[in-house]
């Protein structure tokens, strides 16, 4: 079986499909969109997408979920050349299927590609191989409140050499994973660690590109925040070692007692599609919002004389996360028992009721995946 695509932006392709013969049963599905967890199960099938330097983008198929067949010398193994992205399906009442906000993610990961000196997949292509998934897979998509099914397209370096040069040879795959409620009896504010030892990315590399060596630079210092009671950690900039930039997976927002709220701009963060659209709500409501830098002594001392009130964190996974407090080894902000900040929640509840097609999409957010 084949599936036509035609595209303004690639030349035609058509998506060979080949059915699963043994998918999961309905029962065993059903038990495991019960209590999926995050990243613990995958549907029966894949996405995957050839480019060539010189073929360009071809071989597009939908095919049973499994291994990769991968040469020991892929240059993704040996030099990391590979990035992601992240997005979700959500159930409608209707029993339709939508995501969100997918060309927004086919831009970064545009933005990525080309920081890795990968080839850009079109927007068009990357929202088709969506729905090519979700065709075969809707089932997987739970309908509970808070669940979703998370879709994860990444990229990576095939071709087998061991020189230092761009690959010309790249495999492109979207999976996808059923995902429960990130917050298990509601959404509860988190402490989070000051890290001044490490940093997530250097000025001039990867940072603004969702790229796996950016995540593995946060792993150690997010041990360490475990260690001291903490949820997650906060980096700052990695030249003067004073401003804020994001937290190991996610975005951070402070809230003023006026209202407005103010993010880091930074040309080493990853620009978050969830803090993005966070910020257009907030400015449809007459919400000021400041993209600047903001060192931690400015959030230090505003907190302290009471001007900054609300503290958040942002991404795909969690949607938003209160922040309580700010630990590091001199001093901290906030208390660790704080409520989450009406601001916070209001705004969280407005993007997950549009996600979930709950109130009108007035802005346009939502792509259709199952039609």
């Amino acid at each position: 079986m084949t599936l036509s695509l035609s595209l303004t932006d690639v030349s035609p392709l058509q998506f060979a499909v080949t059915r699963n013969p043994n998918p999961r049963s309905d029962a065993d599905r059903e038990e495991i969109l019960a209590n999926p967890g995050f990243g613990q199960y995958f549907t029966d099938h894949m996405v995957q997408i050839h480019w060539s330097e010189r073929g360009g983008w071809h071989r597009a198929a939908v095919e049973p979920y499994g291994k990769i067949a991968l040469d020991p010398a892929a240059a993704a193994l040996h030099y990391g050349q590979e990035i992601f992205e992240g997005l979700k399906a959500y159930r409608h009442a209707d029993g339709s299927v939508w995501t969100f906000r997918p060309d927004k993610n086919a831009e970064r990961f545009q933005r990525s590609a080309r920081r890795l000196a990968l080839p850009e997949l079109p927007t068009g292509l990357f929202i088709e191989s969506l729905k090519q998934l979700v065709a075969l897979d809707g089932a997987w998509v739970p309908a509970a409140d808070e669940t979703c099914l998370y879709l994860r397209p990444f990229m990576f370096a095939a071709e087998a050499f061991l020189g230092v040069r761009a690959a010309k040879k790249v495999y492109y795959f979207v999976i996808a994973s059923p995902a429960g409620a990130y917050f298990k009896g509601g959404v509860k504010p988190v402490k989070i660690w000051l890290s001044t030892e490490y940093g997530r990315a250097g000025f001039g590399g990867t940072g603004a590109a969702k790229t796996g060596g950016n995540y593995a630079a946060s792993l150690l210092p997010q041990q360490e925040a475990y260690a001291e009671g903490c949820d997650q950690v906060l980096f700052l900039d990695s030249v003067e070692n004073t401003y804020l930039e994001e937290l190991g997976g996610m975005n951070i927002v402070l809230v003023t007692k006026d209202g407005t709220l103010i993010t880091p701009d930074s040309p080493s963060i990853l620009e978050g599609v969830t803090r993005d659209s966070l910020l257009e709500l907030a400015e449809a409501r007459g919400h000021t919002v400041e993209r600047r830098q903001i060192s931690i002594d400015e959030w230090r001392d505003r907190a302290a004389s009471g001007d900054i009130v609300e503290a958040f964190a942002c991404g795909t996974a969690a949607v938003v996360t209160p922040i309580a407090q700010l630990k590091s080894r001199g001093f901290s902000i906030g208390d660790p028992d704080a409520p989450a900040g009406a601001l916070t929640m209001s705004l969280r509840k407005e993007l997950t009721d549009i996600q979930y097609g709950r109130v009108e999409d007035r802005f346009g957010w939502l792509t259709r995946l199952d039609a």
